[in-house]
C-alpha cells in the first residue's frame, strides 16, 4: 500500500481542431475544471501556447484566473509559463496577484517553451531556452520571496525590482518541467520544486523518468536537502470505458483529428508520432485506452519507476467527446483511484469478516429470539395465574 495517497489532475495544454469554435472550446476548458473539482480530482493545469493553430490558450494566468472563480476546493497550476518570452519581474507579479485571486490554491509551473514556432516569432534562439529558464526561475523566485533585485543580462535588465504584492500563499509550490533531458531533476533540485514529468509514459520518456528523478535526489542531497517522491508528477494519457472496444471507439475520431496536428509540426520526421496508430500507441504502452483495470496497470508500471509519486496528471488532448470524458473521468475516479489507494481495504475487510462469522452472527440473533419468545412465555403464564 502506498505511503502516501496518489492524487490526480488534468494537465490542458489545450489542443482543439481548426473546425471548432474557439470561444465554445475555451469555455469546455474552463467547465473541465469544475466538473473534475466535483469528481474530487487535486489539480487541474493550463498551458502557454502562440502559434501552431491546436494549443490556443496563450496564458495560462487568464484561464486559471477564470477557473479560480468557477471552483473552491482544486488547485491550479500554470502548465507551464515559458519563462524566456517574459520579463521576470512581470512574471512574479502576475504570478503573486494570481495566488490571491486563486486564494492561495496557486501552483506556479515553468518551463523553457516547447515550440520553437513561438521563440521564432518572438526573435528568440530557443537553443537559449533551457539557459534563459534557469536564470528566470532565479530572479522569479527571489522577487517572489520579497527580495529586491538589481541584475541585467542579454535580455532584462532590472533596478531594484521588487514584488509589491506578495503571494498570497507564503509556501507557493513551484513545479519544473521535465521530459527527456536531465535540465528538469537539476533544477527542481537547485529550487526545491516539484517536477513537472509531461513525458512519463512517452517512448524513451518512460525510460528517462527513473534517470532524472534519481538525478533530482542525487542534485537535492548535495544541496543539504531531500526531494519527496510526492511532489513527482507524471503526465499520461487515458480514456476508459467500460469495455475496450467502447473505449477505442469513442476517441478514435477526435484522436484522427489530433493527429491532424502533429502531422503539421513533423510529419517529416520518419521516427515522428505522426506516423503511429491509436493501436501503436497502447502496444508500445505510452497510452491507455480501455478500462480501469488497464489504467491501474499503467499507474502500477509508473510506481515501479518511482514508487509513491504525488499526481497523476491525464493529458486531456480532446479526444473524445464531452460526454464520454466526463465518463471517462468518473470511471477513474470511482474505480481506478481507490484501487491504487486503497480507500476501500478496511472496507473489504469488513466485509470478509462478516461472511466469516455470518454463521455465528445468525445463531446468536436465532438464541436471541428463543430467549425472546421464551420470556414472552413465561410473563404470559405468570399473567395468567
Amino acid at each position: 500500500m502506498r505511503k502516501v495517497k496518489l492524487r490526480a489532475g488534468i494537465f490542458l495544454a489545450p489542443f482543439h481542431p481548426l473546425d471548432e469554435n474557439p470561444t465554445l472550446a475555451l469555455e469546455r476548458d474552463l467547465q473541465l475544471a469544475v466538473d473534475v473539482e466535483n469528481l474530487g480530482f487535486d489539480e487541474f493545469w493550463y498551458g502557454e501556447h502562440h502559434s501552431g493553430g491546436y494549443e490556443l490558450s496563450a496564458s495560462p494566468e487568464l484561464m486559471i484566473a477564470a477557473a479560480a472563480q468557477r471552483t473552491k476546493r482544486i488547485r491550479l497550476g500554470t502548465g507551464v509559463v515559458s519563462l524566456p518570452y517574459h520579463n521576470p519581474l512581470m512574471t512574479a507579479n502576475r504570478i503573486a496577484q494570481l495566488d490571491h485571486l486563486s486564494f492561495g490554491r496557486l501552483i506556479f509551473g515553468a518551463g523553457p517553451g516547447l515550440l520553437v514556432s513561438d521563440a521564432h516569432m518572438l526573435g528568440l534562439d530557443a537553443t537559449d531556452s533551457r539557459r534563459k529558464l534557469d536564470e528566470g526561475l532565479s530572479v522569479v523566485t527571489r522577487l517572489l520571496a520579497g527580495e529586491w533585485v538589481t541584475e541585467k543580462t542579454s535580455w532584462y535588465d532590472l533596478r531594484d525590482a521588487h514584488c509589491q504584492l506578495l503571494p498570497y500563499n507564503r509556501d507557493l509550490e513551484l513545479c519544473v518541467a521535465s521530459t527527456f533531458s536531465p535540465n528538469g531533476g537539476k533544477l527542481a533540485a537547485k529550487y526545491d520544486a516539484g517536477m513537472l514529468c509531461l513525458a512519463s509514459t512517452m517512448y524513451q520518456g518512460f525510460d528517462a523518468l527513473s534517470i532524472n528523478w534519481q538525478i533530482a535526489q542525487e542534485s537535492s542531497a548535495k544541496l543539504g536537502r531531500t526531494m519527496s517522491p510526492s511532489r513527482l508528477r507524471c503526465a499520461t494519457e487515458m480514456h476508459i470505458a467500460e469495455t475496450r472496444d467502447k473505449a477505442m471507439d469513442q476517441v478514435r475520431a477526435g484522436y484522427e483529428r489530433y493527429l491532424q496536428y502533429i502531422k503539421n509540426q513533423s510529419e517529416q520526421l520518419p521516427d515522428s508520432p505522426a506516423h503511429l496508430t491509436l493501436e501503436d500507441l497502447i502496444e508500445r504502452q505510452e497510452i491507455v485506452v480501455g478500462t480501469p483495470d488497464d489504467a491501474i496497470a499503467q499507474i502500477r508500471r509508473l510506481e515501479e519507476k518511482v514508487p509513491d509519486f504525488g499526481c497523476l496528471l491525464l493529458l486531456e488532448k480532446n479526444w473524445s467527446a464531452p460526454h464520454h470524458l466526463r465518463r471517462s473521468l468518473e470511471m477513474f475516479a470511482r474505480y481506478v483511484l481507490p484501487e491504487i489507494n486503497g480507500d476501500n481495504q478496511a472496507r473489504v475487510r469488513s466485509f470478509d469478516w462478516c461472511r466469516e462469522k455470518r454463521d455465528d452472527f445468525i445463531e446468536t440473533i436465532m438464541t436471541a429470539n428463543q430467549k425472546a419468545f421464551a420470556q414472552h412465555a413465561a410473563e404470559t403464564a405468570g399473567e395468567a395465574a
